[in-house]
């Protein structure tokens, strides 16, 4: 059995939830594509000391950070995917599990809210054996919260901050505004390589023949060349697609942290409407707190 560790709560309860049925046939794996926040080595160090059980780092052999994918690729993310997720999480993986991805049962941290999700991505992986431990016991994401409070695991840092995710220190994955304003305030010297490197990239404009762009983040707006989506500029709704660069984000943009996209298997992103800041403080279901029991006595038969 392996259980793809993210170093979040969700996959750490997860973990927790298989932990208690077969340890023995476990192994947590955590692929590390260089630009998570430190603190999350320290949870993922803290979950080793509380549970006895080794977590395996993975890192690239090819690449440090998703920025070397980006300068190698010339490319950021599109309706598929990044490939900074196939480079350093994926293939990472994949050379290291080899046959053992296909042949044993494969733990993911979707939690209830996330089935259709589940759904998709078991469709479109056929190939893999997959279990969802927290939507099999119903665990909500406050749950995961709570559950690794009472058994004094600290979050990570970024949970803390107010994001949703422990995942990479500016995503590209996550068109959204309020976002990456947010990775300004917090984190500005990544977000500076960000908004230099979108005008890197892109096509050549044959007219200056410097490339045209990049950006990460769109907005769609009433078209300025039709009124009823005739013209081939727009869509059927007569909205136009305006790129939004990172160096031209506006200054009073309002940052937001409560959004919540996935980095792995299931690459991808989505808005969320639940602020982070409340599933940390919301109190757990009938099912987290005797789920939280069941864990601390697991724990402690086996000090």
């Amino acid at each position: 059995m392996i259980v793809h560790f993210s170093c979040g709560a969700a996959s750490a309860v997860s973990a927790l939830i298989c932990l208690m049925e077969e340890p023995e046939k476990i192994e947590l794996v955590y692929t590390d594509p260089g630009l998570e926040h430190k603190d999350n080595i320290r949870f993922l160090r803290d979950f080793e000391k509380l549970t006895g059980q080794k977590v395996t780092i993975l890192k690239s052999n090819k690449y440090k950070t998703p920025m070397d994918v980006f300068e190698e690729r010339r490319f950021l993310a599109g309706p598929r995917g990044a490939p900074c997720t196939t480079e350093l999480k994926k293939i990472t993986a994949r050379d290291y599990l080899d046959n053992r991805l296909l042949e044993e049962v494969n733990i993911f941290g979707f939690d209830p809210k996330e089935s259709n999700r589940a759904v998709k991505y078991k469709n479109n992986n056929p190939e893999l054996r997959c279990r969802f431990p927290l939507i099999e016991q119903s665990i909500s994401k406050s749950d995961c919260y709570y559950i690794l409070d009472a058994i004094g695991l600290d979050l990570p840092y970024m949970y803390k901050l107010g994001y949703k995710n422990a995942n990479c220190t500016g995503c590209v994955k996550a068109e959204n505004l309020g976002y990456w304003a947010a990775i300004r305030a917090d984190f500005p010297e990544i977000y500076r390589w960000y908004a230099k490197f979108e005008r890197k990239i892109g096509a050549i404009d044959p007219d200056t023949g410097k490339p045209r762009g990049a950006a990460i983040n769109k907005r769609y707006i009433k078209c300025p060349y039709c009124k009823d989506g005739s013209c081939d500029k727009c869509g059927d709704d007569g909205k136009f697609r305006k790129r939004v660069f990172l160096d031209e984000l506006p200054v009073d943009q309002k940052p937001t942290r409560n959004i919540s996209f996935t980095c792995g298997y299931s690459c991808g992103a989505q808005d969320m409407e639940i602020e982070a800041v409340k599933e940390l403080t919301k109190e757990p279901t009938l099912t987290g707190y005797i789920m939280t029991e069941n864990i601390k006595n697991h724990l402690r038969s086996n000090k």
